[in-house]
């Protein structure tokens, strides 16, 4: 029985980027019309078994109150702490039940939680965070239907479907963490409130990915060489201002405006910008520092500790939801004989 697994972070979108920038609030019901237009679009395509992700806020259960759906949907037997790690195990959980595809409803930070644990199972991400470069903006209707597509084997994977970039962050020779977007390094020295808002703080960007549409860290990289999904290169970016190698202020480069938040178009500073190869170590120079991964710190580096970034094609399998319902249309799984 083919089955899609589902992952609504309640917590997406309600950082203190709310208060800085105009960013957007999706509000929890608005999470729960979204599932029920997921679950209409998976039973379009004849899924019948669901595994969501149990959370405090009971997202799933508003989503299958009042609905009719000839879905068995069952929760994932896990004891939620409504924190990140929800996330990854959830995924994991899913992935060890053989799900054929996931659906996530959050923004980077959700999915980069989720990449940990899903292995090679498919992901529809949809985007209802505040970083939004790794979801997308679609209707869950069109979710549903292209992750039932791919889940049931109704339409070809390797044509629907794309493996996806990350970024690995190594502290002394060993994987410490991943992010799908970007990694900053700043110069705030404790995690403090995650999120990543003043741009004066931060010393070096890391890039998967720099698309001139997306908003955030990523969108300075896109003024300077833009970086898509599939192409086989990432950027290194060091900001203006920041300490060299040898102690020194930079105040050569160039000026670039970028959309770093919602409705803050913002001047920032380059001292120098490299290409990041796939396999090739960058070594963080900055002691001490805390570094973010996909919008939000996450941890601190200590004077002393050896730290590099290497651009992997090892990221999670992303469904292309365009692709795979115009290869729905066009091999006829939505059409029937007979008359109305």
């Amino acid at each position: 029985m083919e089955s899609v697994g589902i992952i609504a972070n309640p917590a997406a979108g309600k950082d203190i980027r709310r208060l800085v920038a105009q960013g957007r609030f999706v509000p929890n019901q608005e999470k729960v019309n979204i599932l029920k237009r997921i679950f209409a679009g998976l039973d379009a395509v004849g899924v019948e078994h669901v595994v969501m992700m149990p959370d405090m806020a009971r997202l799933g259960n508003g989503a299958l109150d009042g609905g009719h759906f000839n879905l068995d949907v069952e929760f994932a037997d896990m004891i939620v702490f409504n924190a990140v790690r929800d996330s990854v195990r959830a995924a994991g959980i899913m992935a060890e039940m053989g799900v054929g595809c996931i659906i996530t409803l959050g923004g980077d930070g959700t999915n980069q939680a989720v990449a940990k644990g899903c292995g090679d199972v498919p992901l529809v991400p949809v985007s209802t965070g505040t970083n939004n470069v790794f979801p997308v903006m679609t209707e869950g209707t069109l979710a549903g239907l292209a992750a039932g597509l791919v889940a049931r084997g109704l339409v070809p994977v390797e044509e629907t479907t794309t493996k996806s970039k990350r970024l690995e962050v190594h502290v002394e020779g060993e994987l410490e963490d991943i992010a799908l977007v970007d990694v900053a390094i700043s110069k705030e020295r404790f995690v403090g409130a995650r999120a990543i808002w003043d741009l004066e703080t931060v010393d070096e960007l890391y890039l998967a990915r720099a698309e001139p549409a997306s908003i955030g860290l990523s969108a300075i990289g896109a003024q300077l060489m833009p970086t898509s999904l599939t192409d086989e290169r990432g950027l290194h970016i060091k900001l203006r201002g920041a300490r060299l190698g040898d102690g020194r202020l930079g105040d050569g480069g160039e000026t670039v405006a970028a959309p770093v938040a919602p409705g803050i178009i913002h001047p920032v500073r380059i001292e120098r910008w490299d290409v990041m190869e796939f396999g090739k170590p960058v070594e963080v120079e900055l002691r001490p520092c805390t570094v973010a991964l996909d919008g939000e710190r996450a941890f601190t580096l200590k004077p002393g500790q050896e730290a590099h970034i290497e651009l992997s094609s090892e990221g999670p399998r992303v469904v292309l939801i365009e692709e795979a319902l115009q290869a729905a249309a066009l091999s006829g799984v939505f059409r029937t004989s007979g008359s109305l």
